[in-house]
């Protein structure tokens, strides 16, 4: 059985353009701090014509490959998890395909997942869960998480975002599962979801979507911390892990949600809890269920209590989140990126909390232990090849009109054939995949920006059509 097993190494990938939440607000004609004080957000990244999930899928698991050192012929599985649907048949794992068919591996184990942002970890599971089983070849796993979350104009537009994550996965990982450690959430709600298939956009019950969020967040905490009890033979409270990591449709529920943790700590056992947060919470205690996720007086005394444990077990986490926006399956994801980025030299040996939600709805809570690791598999040098700060600093920010103009161009050209991009490659990095054309038969073709000004697509028809 092979031991440890979990994320060797990581990368992110997101647009170069954004648009500023305050700049968007004005805009929009919202009351000032409705989407950087109400929703916790700070800018949005959003695709342009020229790059799509695929796009930046490529982008992501060629740099990942490439900045690792890791020969494809090397990878035994790959899974993908997204809900933005491109196709109805054809999975984005085929499209990326192509990278390891250049090199005559094409034994390759695993397909799409989809449901709503909890794809990405649905493929995460399955691929931990085969180098744990029997199946196992001894090559490594490779997860992909890429959205292009877009809505129509009004309240849910800011809550948008777009980017692609790629995980490897092998044993004696620095990011390493506790496999019995997961507790999980699954029932039939209509919160969120995409029923109209000539749209992007989604059907959105704002308000059932936050309580489902945080009654599967209680639910998960509740199996959670039962299945600790059971291996370890004691109590679970946030005292037992030094961070926690949401998924974070925007940043007002990943506060909401922490402080809910807090708040079932404390009516599970009121001397887990210090003083003042006992002071703020005993006045709530004998609120039922759905009274409690009605009760504004308790979410703000909660978030209150939460506050100072906030800061230090999940602020580190919010960097991306708040910086590119919902990220859908990659969301949770790109907080994990964010604590590794922030700190990563003081990880090693601490237990980090993870929770997933994909609206429908579906959510899992899970351990990972951090490890001290050999080189090129450090979260030092993860920290590293992902250059967080970099990719942020050198973003280019649309003013508004211009924002609003490549929206309306992308809904126009959802789910068309027949039209050639821009080509417009001049806002990307060497090394960034992006869309060319769609024929007349809806097939994509992808070209790779090989310098700074250079336009030429890679050799011919690979990144086309895959012959």
């Amino acid at each position: 059985m092979a031991k440890n097993v979990g994320i060797l190494a990581i990368h992110i990938y997101f647009p170069p353009t954004c648009i500023l939440q305050e700049v968007l607000e004005a805009h929009d004609g919202a009351s000032k701090g409705k989407y950087t004080i109400g929703l916790g957000q700070d800018c949005m990244a959003f695709c342009t014509e020229v790059e799509d999930v695929i796009s930046m899928s490529l982008t992501v698991v060629t740099s990942l490959l490439d900045k690792y050192g890791i020969d494809p012929k090397q990878i035994g599985r790959l899974e993908v998890g997204s809900e933005t649907v491109i196709d109805k048949s054809k999975s984005i794992k085929t499209f990326l395909m192509q990278i390891f068919e250049e090199y005559g591996n094409t034994d390759i184990e695993g397909v799409d997942s989809t449901n709503a942002c909890y794809g990405g970890t649905a493929a995460l599971f399955n691929c931990v869960n085969w180098v744990e089983s029997n199946s196992w070849d001894g090559r490594y796993g490779l997860v992909v998480c890429t959205d292009s979350a877009v809505y129509a104009e009004g309240p849910a537009r800011p809550t948008g975002g777009a980017a692609a994550i790629a995980m490897l996965i092998g044993p004696d990982a620095p990011i390493a599962f506790e496999s019995k450690l997961r507790g999980s959430h699954m029932s039939h709600v209509y919160d969120f979801y995409k029923p109209n298939l000539a749209s992007e956009y989604p059907v959105v019950d704002g308000k059932l979507s936050q309580t489902c969020y945080l009654m599967a967040v209680d639910s998960c905490y509740k199996q959670f911390s039962h299945k600790y009890e059971k291996l370890k033979g004691k109590q679970f409270s946030l005292s037992d892990a030094e961070y926690f990591v949401f998924h974070s449709p925007y940043n007002k529920l990943v506060q909401k949600s922490f402080a809910r943790l807090l708040f079932n700590d404390f009516l599970r056992n009121p001397s887990s809890v210090d003083e003042v947060a006992k002071e703020k919470l005993a006045p709530f205690a004998t609120l039922s269920g759905d009274e409690s996720y009605q009760s504004r007086d308790l979410e703000k005394a909660s978030q209150q209590a939460a506050k100072p444990l906030y800061d230090e077990k999940v602020q580190p986490t919010t960097l991306l989140p708040k910086q590119v926006g919902n990220m859908y399956t990659a969301s949770l994801y790109a907080a994990l990126v964010s604590l590794i980025h922030n700190k990563h030299s003081t990880l090693a040996g601490k237990r980090v909390i993870l929770f997933s939600y994909g609206s429908g709805s579906t959510a899992t809570m899970f351990s990972l232990q951090l490890r001290d690791s050999q080189h090129p598999f450090s979260l030092s040098n993860m920290a590293q090849v992902m250059d967080v700060a970099g990719k942020l600093k050198s973003r280019h920010e649309f003013p508004p009109e211009k924002f609003v103009e490549t929206m309306k161009l992308m809904e126009h050209r959802y789910g068309a054939k027949e039209f050639v991009t821009s080509k417009d490659s001049s806002l990307l990095s060497p090394g960034t995949y992006y869309l060319t054309e769609v024929d007349s038969m809806y097939r994509r073709f992808y070209a790779k920006k090989t310098s700074e000004s250079s336009l030429t697509p890679t050799d011919k028809g690979l990144i086309a059509n895959g012959h």
